[in-house]
């Protein structure tokens, strides 16, 4: 049985009063697909109301910050691209804070938002969508052609994957010395859509290990790298953060190994019943089916 607090008017008093950065995971949290969830927008306001930091981080890599930005506004939510942290931008953020040789070039596998993080790092990236068409003939005496001065390669979320570019950064990785391999996440499955899960970046990933045989560096949740640049950005200590999520396996794992606070929403990925199983070794500290519950017991 779960040892987490279903969330209270009295926790959520205590929740408030002791958190003063909320981090918000995106898909499944404030939205599905296209689609607000309800009572997000006025949660949000009332959250700002309280002089609490806002924070958003999406494992989700397929857009930019400025991309997401641009979503929240079409969403008729407000939140400037400096509160928000996609694993697109911390896949450019590793790069940077470890000197990655800016003459050396990053071979992608996923969307635009990560060639355009990487260009805004002052990295010089290609692959990506427009390489989504490229093929192979498999003749006898083929021989592919990758460039020897790709010193990263970046896999995400890729509808468009084909074996062009799993095989482009497979010689990558195997062939040029001390080439990095870098996951923005792997998320087995994401809400792409208003209504269903899809494949999530997890499968990219997989790929890639299959043929590299090789572990990534990954950059986006659960991993500690986001954390870390994220309390240097807002200088708050992990004990006044609660990071909010749908997902067990990335969210929360994300606040437990960083040593914040921990509320599930029911809104996305994860079920009562999932956080309820006996094999279930991930308990959050509160659990509430969306986040616009918060108005709803305050109002009680």
């Amino acid at each position: 049985m779960s040892s987490s607090e279903l969330l209270s008017r009295q926790n959520l008093t205590g929740l408030l009063d002791s958190v003063d950065t909320f981090i918000f995971d995106c898909d499944g949290v404030i939205w599905k697909g296209d689609n607000l969830i309800q009572g997000v927008s006025q949660t949000l306001d009332f959250l700002r109301s309280k002089g609490k930091n806002l924070v958003f981080v999406t494992n989700n890599s397929f857009k930019s910050r400025a991309q997401y930005a641009q979503k929240f506004q079409f969403l008729g939510i407000s939140v400037s691209p400096d509160e928000i942290f996609s694993s697109s931008f911390a896949a450019a953020m590793y790069l940077k804070l470890n000197n990655f040789p800016p003459q050396n070039k990053v071979y992608v596998i996923g969307g635009d938002g990560i060639l355009e993080e990487l260009r805004l790092a002052g990295f010089t990236a290609f692959g990506g969508p427009e390489d989504s068409n490229k093929t192979v003939d498999l003749k006898q005496n083929i021989f592919f052609e990758h460039d020897k001065s790709v010193g990263a390669v970046v896999v995400g979320i890729d509808p468009n994957i084909n074996y062009y570019k799993l095989q482009y950064g497979t010689l990558c990785v195997r062939e040029n010395p001390g080439c990095l391999f870098i996951a923005t996440n792997r998320d087995a499955v994401g809400h792409m859509t208003a209504w269903q899960e899809w494949p999530g970046a997890g499968c990219m990933v997989a790929a890639m290990c299959g043929s590299t045989q090789k572990e990534p560096i990954v950059v986006g949740k659960p991993s500690t790298f986001m954390m870390a640049f994220l309390l240097t950005k807002f200088n708050v200590s992990v004990s006044k953060m609660c990071m909010v999520g749908d997902r067990l396996d990335t969210d929360i794992l994300f606040g437990q190994n960083a040593g914040c606070k921990t509320l599930l929403v029911l809104s996305g990925c994860t079920t009562q019943s999932a956080l309820q199983d006996p094999s279930n070794n991930i308990h959050p500290d509160y659990y509430t089916n969306k986040i616009s519950d918060m108005l709803d017991l305050l109002d009680t």
